[in-house]
């Protein structure tokens, strides 16, 4: 189901009380891991390419508001650049919405070639400052 077109107080979502929120694409891409995390997830679809991120983050954080769920994981390809936005989106709903949901944990995961990997939020907020990205790389990295 679209993040967009969820109401808001969901009582599916508040009864899983952990909200899968995903690149629309992954359910295609990496089905394995889309089902993984959908037993015991709400999962609500985003695309970026097609939805504007404020949009996406306000509804997001109403959503949050409301049903206080006690886990919001992000679930991604690697290397798009509107998935990264999607990480870095729920982050920014994150800060936003501590104060009126401060038990919910947050967890990022990237598929890389087939690989989950979690990604620290360190790395979500590092990636916003391309300057701070220029001094970690001590060498010209190898693209393919």
């Amino acid at each position: 189901m679209k993040l967009l077109r969820i109401n808001a107080g969901d009582r599916r979502a508040k009864e899983k009380g952990k909200l899968l929120i995903h690149g629309e694409c992954i359910k295609d891409m990496w089905p394995q891991f889309f089902e993984k995390f959908s037993e015991d997830h709400f999962p609500a679809a985003v695309c970026l390419e097609a939805e504007h991120m404020n949009m996406v983050a306000f509804k997001l954080a109403t959503i949050i508001k409301n049903i206080k769920p006690k886990e919001v994981t992000v679930l991604t390809v690697d290397g798009s650049p509107h998935c990264v936005q999607l990480h870095m989106m729920v982050e920014e709903v994150r800060k936003i919405v501590e104060n009126l949901s401060p038990h919910t944990n947050y967890k990022y995961y990237v598929v890389n070639k087939g690989e989950l990997i979690e990604i620290p939020r360190e790395c979500i907020k590092t990636s916003r400052y391309l300057s701070k990205i220029k001094k970690l790389i001590k060498t010209k990295p190898k693209y393919q």
